[in-house]
């Protein structure tokens, strides 16, 4: 069996310094160093000394305070709503079936797009057109954004477009199952949003991207990284979220691969 020769992780990492969202639910990441869990090991072991341990140290772990929407994760449907719109339970991250998670995957560059603009079927079908591709069934579609571009910075979250509900919508009825995106959500970002909604007060308009998963479930991934590095198409995405029970996503170590 021949493996991809080049790999690209395309996941952010977990830290403590970098905006990549809002107060209510940054991460907290506290390292307790082997020197610090020396005296916890010998405690452990009765009569041990710390001098009698390699280099005195037991071991490095940390303690994390976090959202399963934090970092790179991925979406189930149970995230959009609890159930759909034949009235069945939406599934949770641990009920999704692994082989949506290891597929075909191709890239619609948006970068182009306007912070804020939500973009629709005809934005994907041009785009599909111009890299020459046609979708298959359960093929995996990323958008890269100008988000990617903002990341490490306080404008992060208010960067890149979204994708709007009909244009998720004709991905899903293409047979497209997951979906990922480099900006904080599959939706325009909130700030943007929110300045439509003073202006409209038209409720359609709020997570829509997300809402479109009620006719049809799908999963999609947020806050993925260097889609830029990426060709349009001929590539194999690996994106298999954590197990969590009864959880609305899982955080996910997303690596693209090809040759």
């Amino acid at each position: 069996m021949k493996l991809p020769s080049k790999f690209v992780d395309i996941s952010q990492p977990l830290d403590n310094e970098t905006v990549v969202d809002p107060p209510f639910m940054r991460p907290t990441i506290r390292y307790v160093t082997g020197k610090e869990n020396a005296k916890l090991m010998c405690e452990l072991f009765p009569g041990l000394k710390e001098d009698q341990l390699p280099g005195g140290e037991g071991w490095a772990i940390e303690h994390i305070q976090l959202t399963t929407h934090n970092g790179t994760h991925m979406d189930a449907p149970y995230h959009y709503n609890s159930r759909d719109r034949h009235g069945n339970k939406m599934p949770t991250i641990d009920q999704m079936p692994l082989d949506w998670y290891f597929r075909p995957a191709v890239k619609l560059d948006f970068r182009h797009f306007d912070d804020g603009y939500v973009a629709t079927p005809s934005d994907v079908q041009a785009e599909l057109k111009r890299i020459n591709y046609t979708l298959q069934p359960m093929d995996i579609v990323l958008v890269n954004t100008r988000a990617g571009e903002m990341y490490g910075t306080d404008k992060y979250i208010h960067s890149g477009c979204g994708v709007g509900r009909e244009a998720t919508l004709w991905l899903t009825q293409q047979g497209v199952r997951v979906t990922g995106i480099d900006g904080w959500s599959w939706d325009a970002p909130f700030s943007k949003t929110l300045e439509r909604w003073m202006k409209t007060k038209d409720p359609k308009i709020i997570w829509e991207g997300h809402y479109a998963g009620i006719d049809t479930p799908y999963c999609h991934m947020e806050k993925l990284r260097h889609l830029e590095q990426l060709p349009s198409h001929g590539f194999v995405v690996a994106c298999f979220p954590c197990k969590i029970k009864g959880a609305s996503g899982g955080w996910t170590r997303a690596v693209a691969m090809f040759d």
